[in-house]
């Protein structure tokens, strides 16, 4: 008899097999598990609303968005040259790329959650000082209100995308902005926020000890709001608010979304909150027809090690594990990816819902990042070509077909819809992408 995915015994082999540092498929969706944290869709359109009060003056601040009308959104396109590159037969479904590595403003998908909160943080400023008395948002771009806006301090821990985003829009408002940014943040990153006038502080250790060292000094100062990514309800909201432009595109290219029609979505991740986001907003619009998994480096799988001990009490494993309880160093090419614990509050969001977590090895970022550029042009960092291993872990493993067996999808594959997200790479510095491109083309030899 095969092994239950919510047996501990099975889950021991998915532990076992992470502490190798090999490729791995947790899939998860059991008739047992539960969302602890409830968010409903309500709360979801607040923040789809609150981007739109927002465009005017976005499109105001940021050139860029001017032909958008304010608006911060990427392309959903057909990768057919990907497709056949990465050996993915059109028996399995049709691939399709949601180009969130070319967002306007910060270039990566940090621009939805972190322009969404220091967005939210200004709105609450400005309405306790009278500066949108008559509705107009625009005028949030005045002297007057930047006069105000100096005042306050927005500050955050990153490893470089979100520190971007939210950097950007806090000093283009006028706030006084900190980044503090962990060991393996890239330095073209640090430079670019500092042109931006921007505070980079750097920190000797991990991501979660740039993000504790922000939240202490933050703790400090009333007039100081700390984005915290391990725990940011608005961060998440901001992600989330992208399902419902995705609905859109998905009808506007005639992609239906049933129980004879799934939709597949690979995303990477870090800490969680950004996939987590985007997750909880595709499960409001299509529920259980959306089937999202995420993506983490080998040496960085935090947010599945959460999900296992969540499930069950596995032997060496605490309520809130990290990877270096694994004897895992957290060391990859995947910048954004490279966090030890994950966000409580998107593991309790997802829990329910999530299709799985699966790793890739850093090689594999390289690889995929040169075939995207030789079959279609594009050019992304390595972080956001985790994605790309997601249609093989599934299809390929026998944790993945144990999970389309479960939720009676074998049959219907044909008519799937697979969204590899790409998360960032828009402002990588020519060299540097050069340095990625040679890299994957010498691992594809």
């Amino acid at each position: 008899m095969p092994l239950s995915p919510a047996s501990t015994e099975w889950q021991t082999r998915v532990i076992d097999s992470l502490r190798s540092a090999r490729p791995t498929l947790w899939a998860g969706r059991s008739d047992a598990e539960h969302s602890s944290q409830v968010i409903d869709a309500a709360q979801v359109q607040q923040a789809v609303e609150r981007f739109e009060r927002f465009a005017p003056l976005l499109a105001r601040l940021f050139p860029e968005l001017q032909v958008a009308g304010g608006r911060i959104e990427s392309a959903l396109q057909p990768v057919p040259q990907m497709q056949r590159s990465l050996q993915l037969p059109e028996q399995m479904g049709r691939l399709w790329l949601k180009a969130d590595h070319s967002l306007p403003v910060a270039g990566s998908i940090k621009a939805r959650g972190g322009v969404h909160e220091v967005l939210e943080y200004a709105e609450r400023i400005a309405l306790q000082h009278g500066l949108l008395a008559d509705g107009d948002y625009r005028k949030l771009a005045s002297d007057a209100a930047r006069a105000v806006f100096a005042r306050y301090q927005v500050a955050v821990g990153s490893t470089g995308n979100l520190g971007l985003s939210i950097g950007v829009m806090a000093s283009a408002l006028g706030f006084k902005a900190v980044v503090h940014m962990s060991a393996d943040a890239k330095d073209w990153k640090k430079q670019r926020l500092r042109a931006r006038g921007v505070q980079v502080v750097e920190h000797a250790g991990d991501y979660a000890q740039a993000v504790a060292a922000g939240r202490a000094l933050a703790d400090q100062d009333p007039h100081c709001h700390f984005v915290d990514d391990e725990h940011s309800l608005s961060l998440l909201l901001g992600y989330a608010a992208a399902a419902p432009y995705l609905a859109a595109q998905l009808a506007r290219n005639r992609l239906v979304v049933d129980e004879s029609h799934p939709l597949f979505v690979y995303l990477p991740c870090g800490v969680g909150g950004a996939p987590g986001g985007v997750a909880l907003g595709l499960q409001q619009a299509f529920g259980p027809h959306a089937h999202c998994f995420f993506a983490e480096p080998v040496q960085s799988p935090c947010f599945m090690v959460e999900m296992l001990s969540g499930a069950a009490a596995l032997p060496g494993l605490g309520a809130h594990p990290s990877v270096y309880d694994l004897g895992l160093d957290n060391r990859t090419e995947a910048d954004g990816l490279a966090v030890p614990q994950a966000s409580q509050l998107a593991a309790d969001v997802v829990r329910g819902f999530l299709g799985g977590v699966f790793t890739v090895e850093d090689e594999t970022l390289f690889r995929h990042l040169a075939l995207l550029q030789g079959s279609e042009g594009l050019q992304i960092e390595p972080s956001a070509a985790a994605g790309f291993g997601g249609p093989h872990a599934l299809l390929d493993s026998a944790a993945g077909q144990d999970y389309l067996k479960r939720q009676k999808l074998q049959a219907h594959m044909a008519n799937a819809t697979h969204i590899v997200w790409t998360t960032g790479g828009l402002f990588v510095p020519d060299e540097e992408y050069a340095r990625f491109l040679a890299r994957g083309r010498d691992l594809l030899r």
